[in-house]
């Protein structure tokens, strides 16, 4: 006979869940962490992209307008010049917006995951849906 108490099922269990549950709750803990760290190095990432994309749009505005004088000093009309400037902008966003709705026709829903999403509630279970 052994003088130290064997634990019982039920000890056993609670203990398990209890270090599931400590688990859990650090897993949590440094996911928050690593999230702060992560969001601030983003936020400052996308505040840098956000100035860089609005000098892109003032260095577009001035090339359209350099543009447009280039043309009439070929002789046109100022005012054609700014037409014809205007037109090319037209027609690219023509060509970028079928070209958006060709890819948002390509969307699909992501299948494979939704089928092995659907196979995780069985297989805690300890059942297998795969015959």
């Amino acid at each position: 006979m052994s003088t130290v108490e064997d634990p019982t099922i039920g000890r056993l269990v609670a203990d398990a869940s209890r270090d599931i549950s400590a688990l859990m709750q650090a897993e949590i803990k440094l996911a928050k962490t690593e999230l702060k760290v992560s969001a601030k190095a983003g936020g400052i990432g996308a505040a840098l992209f956000l100035i860089a994309g609005f000098f892109g749009l003032l260095i577009i505005v001035l090339l359209s307008i350099s543009g447009a004088y280039f043309i009439t000093m070929a002789g046109l009309d100022p005012a054609w010049s700014f037409l014809i400037v205007a037109g090319g902008y037209v027609v690219l966003a023509a060509l970028l917006i079928i070209v958006g709705i060709l890819k948002l026709k390509k969307i699909r829903a992501p299948e494979k995951t939704i089928s092995t999403a659907k196979e995780i509630p069985a297989a805690l279970k300890g059942r297998s849906t795969q015959a």
